[in-house]
């Protein structure tokens, strides 16, 4: 037992190739010094070139899982990535938020695998409204915000829409500015403009940044500081191989 470093839990699927998923999510926590808990919502076959199977771990386990955390640890952040559905998603946050209302929340909308493999269908946006505004940030590329908010960067959503919580908008999928993530929040939006570094495309790229976030957080950062760093975080993973597998390192 750590005395010094704060809890940091993933509720996430299990990539048995470390790149995504629960293990990259321990791997990115270890290296920020915080102590990395992981309860899986989902079992895959899956390398980093190819998704196979998924099978689907049963809601009441994880929220027993959850349960058992927060009643042994005081757990400072929640990192939450693939989901089968959004009242499996509205459960784990009604669990965290009665367990420890402080706690942060996290979400890493994974609707769609990279070998585009579907886990999620949003039937109700209302709904899904609802239950992101009681998340502190999701990390949305620029084909999931779209989905979860039709409108968003093609009609300026944010614009006649309050939103309902931080929305960290990653550049990569974004061909006019390949690299510029975009932090909205209450009453600003900043711009995080990618290094020089030589970048290359990485599987479960979206995992590592919002753990990243997840841990900096845990760590007493602002929000804008969190994202900033992580920002820097993911840049060096990028960096490291040329392969869709990279290195872990601060």
């Amino acid at each position: 037992m750590s005395e010094n470093r704060p809890f940091v839990l993933s509720i996430a699927g299990f990539d048995p190739s470390g790149g995504a998923g629960v293990l990259a999510d321990i791997k990115t926590f270890e290296q920020h010094q915080v102590t990395g808990f992981a309860i899986i919502t989902a079992n895959t076959i899956q390398t980093e070139n190819e998704f196979r199977v998924i099978e689907w771990i049963d809601l009441g386990f994880v929220l027993r899982s959850i349960e058992t955390f927060f009643q042994s640890y005081n757990i400072s952040t929640v990192k939450i990535g693939i989901i089968p559905s959004f009242d499996y998603l509205s459960q784990i946050i009604s669990a965290v938020k009665l367990l420890s209302p402080t706690t942060k929340i996290i979400w890493d909308p994974v609707l769609k695998s990279s070998t585009n493999f579907k886990f999620t269908t949003i039937e109700d946006h209302l709904n899904v409204s609802k239950i992101i505004s009681e998340i502190d940030l999701i990390t949305p590329n620029y084909n999931e915000i779209e989905i979860l908010f039709p409108g968003f960067t093609t009609n300026k959503f944010w614009l006649q829409n309050e939103l309902s919580t931080c929305i960290l908008l990653k550049g990569g999928h974004n061909n006019s500015e390949i690299g510029v993530d975009r932090l909205f929040m209450k009453n600003e939006i900043l711009d995080l403009f990618p290094s020089e570094k030589e970048c290359s495309e990485k599987h479960g790229s979206g995992c590592v940044l919002s753990s990243s976030i997840a841990a900096n957080l845990a760590l007493n950062q602002s929000m804008t500081e969190a994202c900033k760093n992580a920002k820097i975080y993911i840049e060096k993973y990028l960096s490291s191989t040329s392969t869709l597998i990279g290195y872990h390192y601060v």
